[in-house]
């Protein structure tokens, strides 16, 4: 009676998850579950039967996989269960229990089973089967590691681990929660940069203000020179500042609406001058002089405000010019030649009478001539280009020749001229 409760038992054997049972051999063999299961892979995927299982594996990797057998059907869990003879009191894989119940036997906890090392051994109802831990898989009886990097788990850089993997980021991204996708970091929140920051995707980019140019460490920012850069961004002199430059002028200018000519200052008008009362101020470029009040040396006499005259009465004043009268004028340096600067001319003609015009004194250098334009008139010429500052002082003689009445006489104008230091 024992015995044919036992091969019932057998007959209705039940066998683990990826097997069935056969009544043929009276054994549990696996289950082709790529065969029997419809669409057991999704997209672009090839089903791969395993002892109890199966994979799912990219085509492109199927293409070098080889399976570890076609052979015939192995049990699930070797060894596999034998013909149960009548005598036997419970079927292979279980023991004689108390109160006569056939118990199973754990053949992972008394280590009977026979896996292999690399193997991990699961009991299962009168048996027991062989399988890998997560990151595994079955070839060819032994579990190799997944290579997870070749099927790209991670959205930037991953390292493979025996049974896992590792997910990092590229510099300028941070992991995220998911352990495998990676996020942008926003660099400028940190203020990098000395004066304007651009995220970028991964990085970042600084820029500098106007008058700035980018340092070679790519953050900080140096001044730029623009007074290097041309020697004309100033009329005078070009002064640089942190991110800018600015044009300055020397004494008695200021710096014209432009930015960078100058203009000269009349003192004269503004009042900005030292004269006194008595004196006249007269202006130039880039400074003004005081001029005293005339003093007529003897034996000449004031005739004008600007001038002074020896009588012919008057003994003294024989060879002597009957009238100087003074004239001032300024001029500026560097100016091209031949220049007409300055025009004297007869006020007074009489018949018969002829003028000779020259320069009687202050020209030791010759730098000018006269240049006669009429048989009245004639026209001071600068010869050579002035330096300054420096004050000349020519006597410009107009003769008067009369031979009808037997006279020659002359008249000085006195020109001062105050050549200016520069040519603006």
């Amino acid at each position: 009676m024992l015995t044919l409760w036992c091969v019932r038992r057998a007959e209705a054997q039940t066998c683990t998850e990826g097997f069935a049972y056969d009544r043929r051999i009276r054994q549990c063999v696996d289950v082709d579950e790529c065969r029997t299961m419809a669409n057991p892979c999704r997209g672009d995927m090839r089903c791969i039967n395993q002892n109890g299982g199966y994979l799912c594996l990219p085509r492109g990797m199927y293409m070098g996989y080889q399976e570890p057998y076609p052979q015939p059907p192995v049990p699930a869990a070797p060894p596999s269960y034998p013909i149960v003879g009548r005598s036997a009191p419970c079927l292979l894989g279980y023991t004689l229990g108390e109160g006569g119940v056939c118990v199973d036997i754990d053949e992972c906890e008394t280590n009977s089973h026979q896996c292999n090392p690399t193997q991990v051994c699961i009991n299962t109802a009168g048996g027991y089967t062989c399988s890998c831990t997560e990151g595994y898989w079955l070839v060819g009886g032994q579990c190799q590691d997944i290579d997870e990097c070749r099927y790209g788990y991670c959205q930037q850089l991953c390292a493979n681990v025996p049974g896992s993997y590792s997910c990092s980021c590229n510099l300028g991204f941070t992991l995220n929660s998911d352990g495998r996708t990676c996020q942008d970091v926003d660099e400028c929140e940190n203020t990098p940069c000395a004066h304007g920051c651009f995220n970028t995707y991964g990085s970042f980019m600084c820029n500098c203000g106007e008058g700035f140019e980018l340092a070679a460490d790519g953050t900080s920012c140096n001044d730029l020179d623009e007074c290097g850069f041309a020697e004309f961004l100033c009329q005078h002199s070009c002064v640089n500042n942190p991110g800018s430059y600015s044009c300055v002028c020397p004494p008695g200018y200021l710096v014209f609406d432009d930015g960078r000519s100058c203009e000269d200052i009349n003192e004269c008008d503004t009042g900005n001058n030292t004269c006194t009362t008595a004196q006249v101020c007269f202006n130039f470029q880039g400074g003004y002089k005081c001029l005293d009040p005339l003093k007529c040396d003897p034996p000449y006499i004031e005739f004008s405000e600007n001038q002074c005259m020896c009588s012919s009465e008057n003994p003294a004043c024989r060879d002597k010019p009957f009238t100087i009268l003074y004239r001032h004028m300024d001029l500026s340096p560097g100016r091209s030649v031949p220049a007409d600067i300055f025009q004297m001319q007869a006020t007074t003609r009489y018949p018969g009478a002829f003028y000779i015009f020259q320069i009687k004194s202050g020209n030791e250098g010759r730098e000018f001539y006269m240049r006669q334009t009429s048989d009245a008139s004639a026209t001071l010429v600068l010869a050579r280009p002035l330096k300054g500052p420096q004050e000349m002082v020519l006597d410009l003689e107009m003769v008067t020749v009369n031979n009808v009445i037997n006279f020659r006489g002359s008249s000085i104008i006195r020109l001062t001229i105050f050549v200016a230091e520069y040519s603006y």
